[in-house]
């Protein structure tokens, strides 16, 4: 894996792991950023001391909304360059039990599945072509979650859309892989960000249920360490990147035997209530 001279594009980069991507990737020589994000306050707080220190032609910026064709079309063409390097980090926690509205799950699912659809749907192609003239592929990383290995506890809506996330990944992998595009979903337990603060104080009994869940599981990593095991991972060549060691254990614990796994995540959630 080659970063240097890339166009990279970071979605949900207004704070927490989309902004530790984007000044890792500048770090690693990317020729450019485009950071992404709805809010545009919170994008000029990450993308500000980033454009400081490494120079505004090589740091952009783009409120944008991702769940659209529209969207994702102006973003990529504020990239200087024809981008080469994606990273779909963008997400949202939101819906909560059996009470989690339509509103909920739908923008769950256009956040958190249908807006690396909509990217991938726009750039793999463009990847391959340039793969079979000779050219460097592209990079894809879909920011998933454990959520999509194992479980969340208190989030329908987030746990059916990061295994779709996921799901979504690996079929990526699965058809492009060998023509020229490189996937890597990367998979964290807790990270230290705004969503798990909100998390943790929120008044939605399952919402404080999720995030206590995932503190015990697993120590809550920064941002940053999100970022070094992706750019681990697709250095290595790896698809799965996880930044929390335990979820490998995890997993394979539930791919042993998943009525186990099913009753011990009973016996944790009871633990948690």
């Amino acid at each position: 894996m080659d970063l240097q001279g890339r166009a990279a594009v970071v979605t949900g980069a207004g704070g927490g792991i989309g902004a530790a991507f984007a000044r890792r990737l500048l770090e690693e020589g990317v020729a450019s950023v485009v950071l992404a994000d709805i809010d545009d306050d919170l994008l000029d707080a990450a993308a500000d001391p980033l454009a400081e220190e490494f120079g505004e032609e090589r740091v952009l910026r783009r409120a944008v909304d991702v769940t659209s064709d529209l969207g994702v079309g102006a973003l990529l063409q504020t990239s200087p360059g024809p981008v080469d390097l994606f990273v779909a980090n963008a997400g949202v926690f939101r819906g909560f039990g059996l009470e989690a509205s339509p509103d909920d799950w739908q923008l769950s699912w256009d956040v958190n599945v249908m807006a690396h659809v909509v990217a991938a749907r726009t750039l793999v192609p463009e990847w391959v072509a340039d793969a079979r003239e000779g050219g460097r592929g592209g990079i894809f990383v879909s920011v998933a979650s454990a959520a999509g290995l194992l479980t969340q506890l208190g989030s329908p809506t987030y746990s059916a859309t990061k295994h779709a996330a996921l799901g979504l990944a690996e079929w990526l992998a699965a058809t492009y892989g060998d023509q020229g595009v490189q996937v890597c979903a990367v998979c964290p337990m807790g990270v230290r960000t705004a969503m798990l603060e909100e998390g943790e104080t929120s008044e939605v009994p399952d919402a404080r249920l999720g995030m206590r869940s995932v503190v015990s599981a697993g120590e809550p990593v920064e941002a940053s360490a999100v970022a070094d095991a992706a750019l681990q991972a697709l250095a290595e060549g790896r698809f799965l990147a996880l930044p929390h060691p335990e979820v490998d254990r995890m997993q394979q614990q539930k791919a042993a035997d998943r009525d186990r796994w099913i009753s011990g995540m009973q016996r944790f959630r009871s633990s948690l209530e």
